[in-house]
C-alpha cells in the first residue's frame, strides 16, 4: 500500500449517459486502499457536475471519468469549454469502453485528447501510475477550441 498518498485527492465519476457503477465503485475502493481521498460523484455525471465537484475540491489532482456504454465522446462535448473557462483546471483521465461496437480504433484516444482529456486508459490498473505521472508533469497550456 502506498500510504504516502494520504493527502492526494481525485474526483471520480461516470459519464453523463452512463449508469454503470460497478467499475466506478471498484476503482474508488482501490484508490482509497492506496491512500487517495476519492470524491465519488457517481453515475450519469455531466461535465458541469464534474466542474462543480472540482470547484468544491480544487485540491483534486485529477478528474477521472469512466464510461462503459461507448457514448463518452458525446457526453464530453462540453469539456473543451469547461477547460477553456478554467472550470476543470486539473488533468482529466478517461477510461472504459469508449466507443460503440466491437471494433476499437487507435484514433479514439486522439478524439478524446482533442476534447481536452489528458490520459485515456484501457486498464484501471494503470490509474495510480498515470496519476503519479500527471502529478510530476509540468502544467501544459490548454489548446483553444
Amino acid at each position: 500500500m502506498r500510504h504516502e498518498n494520504a493527502t492526494r485527492t481525485v474526483i471520480l465519476g461516470v459519464a453523463a449517459s452512463d449508469a454503470h457503477v460497478v467499475a466506478n465503485q471498484l476503482i474508488a475502493h482501490s484508490l482509497r486502499a492506496q491512500g487517495f481521498t476519492v470524491v465519488n460523484v457517481g453515475a450519469c455525471t455531466s461535465v458541469a457536475e464534474f466542474a462543480d465537484a472540482y470547484s468544491w475540491h480544487p485540491e483534486a489532482e485529477a478528474v477521472i471519468i469512466g464510461s462503459l456504454n461507448g457514448h463518452a465522446y458525446e457526453d464530453l462535448q462540453d469539456l473543451p469549454a469547461a477547460r477553456a473557462q478554467g472550470l476543470l483546471d486539473c488533468p482529466v483521465i478517461l477510461g472504459g469502453n469508449l466507443s460503440v461496437g466491437s471494433h476499437k480504433d487507435a484514433s479514439d484516444a486522439e478524439r478524446f485528447r482533442a476534447l481536452g482529456v489528458d490520459a485515456v486508459l484501457s486498464d484501471p490498473e494503470l490509474l495510480p501510475a498515470t496519476l503519479d505521472q500527471l502529478r510530476t508533469r509540468a502544467p501544459q497550456p490548454l489548446a483553444a477550441s
